[in-house]
């Protein structure tokens, strides 16, 4: 149970970078207001790489950073089901506190945004257009493409990395989902990711707040869950496994 702080940490960090980044693009009066979808994927992109360091330095090897990942490495063994269960609360956890910490963080500026969708979506994701089987089928891609890519990026030989320099490469794997696959639902990819921090959204006094969509928030749950075992039986049936 060493890893629960560090996937705890890890995702606190990816998600103070990542929410923040919707923050300073999203609320009024921030001086990065309408920086645009490119600030945004590679803010996430950053957060990522950020977190899998935290994760690692804080007692962590795995840094998975999201229950996806998890699932996926419990069938491959890595975790028993007890233990990949608390790991995933952890990181739950480590997303509602780096959310509350955004909302720290720009305090003034939720008052000062009058749309409450805004004010949602720096917590939590949402569709571009509601579908519900379209969002969902979204989530399931681009989850299984981002586990797929761990899968290569880690995988022998191409694995023969130096040490450290995963991270930087996973970044880059969730910046181009983002670019390439974050339109239509804007790629939670993680449950952790958009459940926790829509948690705070929920329970925090943020000024002028609307409902936390509630109705959605199953869909970036399910999706990369249900993205993550596909990847494991594309992996494996690919041979990267």
């Amino acid at each position: 149970m060493t890893n629960l702080f560090g996937e705890f940490f890890g995702t606190m960090v990816l998600c103070i970078f990542g929410c923040g980044v919707v923050a300073n693009c999203l609320l009024s009066k921030s001086k990065a207001e309408g920086a645009g979808w490119l600030t945004i994927v590679t803010g996430w992109a950053m957060a990522v790489m950020l977190g899998v360091f935290s994760a690692i330095a804080t007692g962590a090897p795995q840094a998975d950073l999201n229950p996806a990942v998890t699932f996926a490495k419990m069938f491959l063994g890595v975790y028993e089901p007890g233990h990949a269960v608390v790991t995933m609360l952890a990181e739950i956890a480590g997303g509602i506190a780096g959310a509350t910490i955004v909302w720290l963080a720009f305090l003034p500026h939720w008052e000062a945004t009058e749309d409450k969708g805004l004010k949602l979506a720096v917590f939590s994701t949402a569709p571009a257009i509601r579908n519900t089987f379209s969002n969902l089928l979204c989530e399931i891609i681009a989850t299984a493409m981002l586990v797929i890519g761990i899968f290569a990026i880690f995988s022998k030989p191409v694995g023969g990395l130096a040490p450290g320099f995963g991270p930087y490469l996973v970044g880059m794997l969730v910046w181009a989902l983002g670019l390439s696959l974050g339109g239509p639902t804007g790629y939670a990819l993680n449950p952790a990711r958009d459940l926790g921090p829509r948690i705070a959204h929920a329970i925090l006094p943020i000024a002028g707040k609307g409902g936390s969509d509630w109705g959605y928030s199953w869909i970036p749950v399910l999706g990369p869950m249900m993205g993550a075992g596909l990847a494991v039986i594309v992996a494996k049936a690919a041979g990267m496994l």
